[in-house]
């Protein structure tokens, strides 16, 4: 991993978004900054984390969790995957699919795509995010990630063989460590942007923030979906 300390390849400016395909607004902050990597002049490293473990640390919870914030959400997701034109669909059993069953086999797998065949780690990132929030569909089961990775383009031999890997010491760890990392940083909950300036890191939550990111690293915001690039879903 190259050092996460002011510019990178010269006037570029390392970008990280930790993120969790449990995390709808992840998803958006996750597209938006894919879009803009053609228009900013940043270097974009995808972190992925486990949501869980950042809630139970700093005792945070779900908003869902509180009736009024639950409310809001489920209108405010709609309202902001129109804007971002992003395909996002609540799930119908919300509390099923997204509390009860959470993510950690699915980060996991990621996890163990990005250690090993990190050109897949976009597409297959956005595949389960697809399975959950566009098609209400399974996360959890190795079938369900699976067919994801599929669709992303791995193949078959080599997704089973990621899938071995999330048992190990090695992709928990790698887990657990990008977690902490994003605790580090301050991260409370996701997505977690960190922007790294003149040696300085600076810590934007939610997908909501871009504009003002786009400020701090001297980059010009174009709205949702800027002229050179367009929606991959």
């Amino acid at each position: 991993m190259a050092a996460a300390g002011g510019g990178f390849g010269g006037s570029r400016k390392l970008v990280e978004i930790f993120y969790d395909v449990v995390s709808p607004y992840s998803w958006l902050g996750f597209e938006v900054l894919c879009r803009y990597r053609h228009n900013w002049s940043i270097e974009l490293r995808f972190r992925p984390a486990f949501l869980g473990g950042i809630m139970k640390e700093t005792g945070n919870q779900p908003p869902a969790m509180v009736p009024k914030r639950g409310e809001y959400m489920m209108k405010d997701i709609k309202r902001m995957a129109k804007y971002y034109q992003v395909p996002m669909q609540i799930p119908k059993d919300f509390f099923g699919s997204v509390i009860r069953k959470g993510s950690l086999s699915a980060m996991r797998f990621i996890t163990a795509v990005d250690m090993t065949q990190p050109q897949f780690l976009e597409p297959v990132s956005r595949e389960l995010w697809m399975r959950l929030w566009s098609r209400d569909e399974d996360i959890t089961q190795p079938e369900s990630i699976l067919a994801a990775a599929g669709e992303a383009g791995l193949p078959t031999a080599l997704a089973q063989k990621l899938l071995a890997m999330t048992s190990t010491p090695e992709v928990k760890n790698r887990l657990k460590e990008t977690t902490e990392e994003a605790l580090k940083y301050g991260a409370f909950g996701m997505p977690a942007v960190v922007a790294h300036v003149n040696g300085e890191a600076h810590l934007f939550f939610g997908s909501d923030r871009l504009e003002l990111l786009g400020n701090v690293i001297g980059e010009k915001w174009l709205g949702p979906v800027p002229a050179a690039s367009k929606p991959r879903m």
